[in-house]
């Protein structure tokens, strides 16, 4: 028999030469499976022809054994049609099949899907999956998601009128009195409740047959058929008294009313996105030729005019050209305070201006402003899965078939032991319809919705939900010290000069950091141009990362940096201790700055800058103390700045003169002495030591690098953000608990109460439907939240 082949085509990241090709056509050649390796170094695509059967992830274990990576490819999608956790596991399953997906989190509460793949992904091969299994898939447009609509309330309320006459007889029993409606209007009540209101249980539990799977709808699809056919049998029979009918009618109305409760606290939990694109302006008032007009905010471009009149919304991201007003960022940042814009200074499309006219050219549009980017993070991390949700979906996956198991032990015990078949199915139904597995799947989703909504509202974003679940258990934080525990803006408290003149050695040092972006460097530009000291022109301008900068003049070549880059110049320490001496050094950063021509090195001055604590920095370590979270500080700083700080901030550990590339290890090494590790920094060279952490948290007043890095982004310089992250986290999760034991507890109770015949199936329903809404209720307590 000929043997089938498949052929892949996989994106490869790292190539950069033919010995890359090479390399990796040898390696993936030994790979089981593999009949042919082709490799394109322009199009960085392998294509392979493998044995039918062989996985992508045993190629992509191919590709990572010679040295590459992968590139993935990510859809997000959405499901229609779920209504509970075993909904979401058949969900994913059917998304795994399809060839080149690795990685599938179905979210029952935003109804979403996100989908990895080593390969480009068809929509249609999606589509034809979840349609096989029972769902519907859409897409998600990039257009803004409209707010969900209020549930619609007219099936609830024409299920109860028809109900409620049904259950009347078996209220009045509780006051002594006793009356039946006749048998044929119990059958004209209930039977349009159960096959034209109840008719989605059969649709939805069809599908879920077909696909070889159980759902919540199953259940009370099956429960309350039970039911009403008992009693149509026992009318048939002439029984007129003792029918059933009201127990099917009572629990598809409970069962509809459940859900209309819980969709409209779900679509509470999606407040925060919905508030976010609510900050979204749809026109823009553009300068062109002097001109200002109104057009569409998506036909603007970089580097366009806009014009905010007072009480409008900032339109676009942007720097300020003209003008000064006060902004309120509140809703972008938590921060209450309105702030004063001015000329150079950068705006926030979707804030607002208060009282002056700004001019602004635009910097970012689409999904490059920080509006964007911040709906895009929120959603991302309420998709996301907790850590602790795939234990619910090992449960889940198992619990309809044991239902079924459990609801078919409890009719042949009941009726085979008992010999009242009748009271055997009514106790089959109450197991049914109580175990529905709808909390199951609200649990975790609900509380991560909520939590990280109200974080956001507040100025923390919360980029994935494993960040968040981590931070509860944080232990020790780590801290890089500039921009993070002081405010990043140091000044040249004074320079000392040795052998030269003081205006000789600002003049130098400017010189030599004419250009730079770094705060030190504008410290002393800015001291220079007060002073009235031009800078003189450099060439060969090198920076040497953890040590400091050169550039050379004329013949001579300029050192600007740390003890350690005048070590490797062997400039004498003694002269260096004895210029440390003095007075005004003591507990800040020192730069020095030497001259080499030829073989010889000379020192030439001191430059002591300071840089102030933040106003809420003690607060901050204090409340992490109260915690019980231990503070460590990693600073490339020397030991009596470092120790300056850590001392006024009451900091328990410091490490000083830590190069960048040193700050992952301490991260690592805090690690190693079991601690749960959040990495707090602002700076490119704090990226690997955030993303070695546990915890990465970026001040969103560092670069985008960090931020990047990080699973969690503070929008705004406040070291008081880092306790409440904690604080969020802690609850958050507490409620994930809380709902997941609520979830289980309703089931493991309910189940044995019904089977052992002290349920009765109205009873069952309703304790079936406000377990769905106790604990999305329960998850919603958490936007009562607000940071100390």
């Amino acid at each position: 028999m000929k043997p089938q082949y498949s052929t892949h085509q996989l994106a490869i990241k790292g190539m950069t030469c033919a010995s890359c090709v090479a390399r990796l056509e040898k390696t993936l050649g030994k790979v089981d499976g593999v009949v042919e390796c082709s490799v394109n170094l322009a199009t960085e695509q392998a294509t392979l022809h493998t044995q039918a059967g062989t996985s992508i992830a045993t190629l992509e274990a191919g590709v990572v054994a010679a040295g590459f990576e992968v590139a993935k490819f990510s859809m997000d999608v959405a499901i229609k049609g779920m209504t509970c956790a075993s909904c979401v596991a058949r969900v994913e399953k059917a998304l795994r099949k399809v060839e080149g997906v690795t990685e599938v989190a179905v979210n029952l509460a935003t109804e979403r899907a996100h989908v990895v793949s080593l390969t480009p992904v068809i929509f249609g091969e999606l589509q034809a999956a979840v349609t096989a299994a029972g769902f519907e898939l859409t897409a998600l447009t990039d257009e803004p998601a409209p707010a969900p609509r209020t549930p619609d309330w007219l099936p609830v309320a024409f299920a109860a009128i028809l109900t409620i006459p049904l259950t009347l007889p078996m209220f009045a029993m509780l006051f002594g009195a006793e009356f039946n409606l006749p048998g044929w209007l119990q059958w004209l009540l209930a039977t349009p409740v159960q096959f034209w209101l109840g008719g989605r249980f059969y649709r939805a539990g069809w599908k879920a047959v077909k696909a070889g799977a159980g759902n919540m709808d199953l259940l009370v699809a099956i429960g309350t058929s039970a039911a009403y056919g008992l009693s149509l049998y026992l009318l048939t029979q002439g029984q007129d008294q003792h029918l059933y009918f009201e127990a099917s009618a009572a629990v598809i109305t409970l069962v509809l009313l459940g859900k209309w409760l819980e969709s409209r606290a779900k679509r509470e939990t999606a407040a925060a996105i919905r508030a976010l694109i609510a900050l979204r302006p749809d026109i823009a008032r553009v300068r062109r030729d002097g001109v200002d007009s109104e057009i569409p905010l998506a036909s603007v471009h970089i580097d366009d005019i806009v014009v905010t009149r007072p009480g409008e919304r900032v339109a676009v991201d942007g720097i300020v050209i003209e003008g000064q007003s006060l902004v309120d960022e509140s809703m972008m940042t938590g921060e209450s305070v309105p702030v004063h814009k001015a000329l150079d200074d950068k705006v926030i499309g979707g804030t607002v201006n208060y009282d002056g006219v700004l001019v602004i050219r635009t910097t970012a549009i689409g999904h490059d402003t920080l509006l964007a980017r911040i709906i895009q993070l929120v959603e991302s991390a309420q998709a996301a899965k907790a850590p602790i949700q795939h234990l619910v979906d090992k449960v889940s996956a198992v619990f309809v078939p044991v239902v079924l198991v459990i609801a078919l032990i409890t009719l042949l015990g009941w009726g085979l032991l008992g010999g009242d078949w009748q009271v055997a199915i009514l106790n089959a139904v109450a197991v049914l319809v109580i175990a529905c597995p709808c909390a199951l799947g609200l649990a975790t989703p609900t509380a991560i919705m909520a939590g990280t909504g109200v974080a956001a509202r507040y100025g923390i974003l919360i980029k994935d939900a494993e960040a968040l679940e981590i931070a509860h258990s944080v232990t020790c934080i780590a801290f890089d010290k500039t921009g993070t525990l002081t405010q990043g803006r140091p000044s040249l408290v004074a320079y000392i000069p040795y052998q030269i003149s003081a205006d000789e050695l600002l003049q130098l040092t400017a010189s030599v950091q004419q250009g730079s972006e770094h705060p030190l460097a504008r410290a002393v530009l800015q001291t220079a141009k007060e002073h009235s000291i031009q800078p003189t022109a450099t060439t060969l301008t090198t920076a040497r990362p953890g040590l400091g900068v050169s550039a050379q003049i004329n013949d001579a070549t300029l050192y600007l940096g740390n003890a350690r880059l005048m070590q490797e110049l062997q400039i004498n320490e003694a002269t260096l201790s004895a210029l440390l001496t003095t007075d005004v050094a003591a507990g800040h950063t020192i730069s020095w700055l030497a001259r080499q021509q030829g073989d010889k090195s000379e020192l030439l001055g001191m430059l002591v800058f300071g840089d102030e604590i933040k106003p809420n920095a003690a607060a901050a370590i204090s409340a992490l103390r109260d915690l019980g979270v231990r503070s460590v500080m990693l600073t490339g700083d020397n030991h009596a700045s470092a120790a300056a700080v850590a001392q006024a901030l009451g900091i328990d550990e410091y490490h000083a003169e830590v190069m960048p590339v040193d700050k992952a290890a301490q991260v690592l090494a805090l690690k190693q002495n079991k601690a749960i590790v959040a990495m707090v920094g602002d700076g490119i060279n704090d990226a690997p030591a955030l993303a070695a952490a546990d915890v990465g948290i970026a001040m969103s007043t560092g670069t985008d690098v960090a931020m990047h890095a990080a699973g969690v982004t503070l929008m705004r310089g406040d070291p008081m953000l880092i306790p409440a992250t904690l604080d969020i986290s802690r609850r958050t999760y507490n409620k994930i608990r809380q709902n997941l034991f609520w979830a289980f507890v309703y089931n493991l109770i309910g189940i044995p109460l019904a089977a052992a015949g002290m349920l009765n199936p109205v009873i069952a329903g309703a304790a079936m439907a406000m377990s769905s809404v106790s604990v999305v209720s329960n998850a919603l307590l958490l936007k009562r939240w607000r940071p100390e």
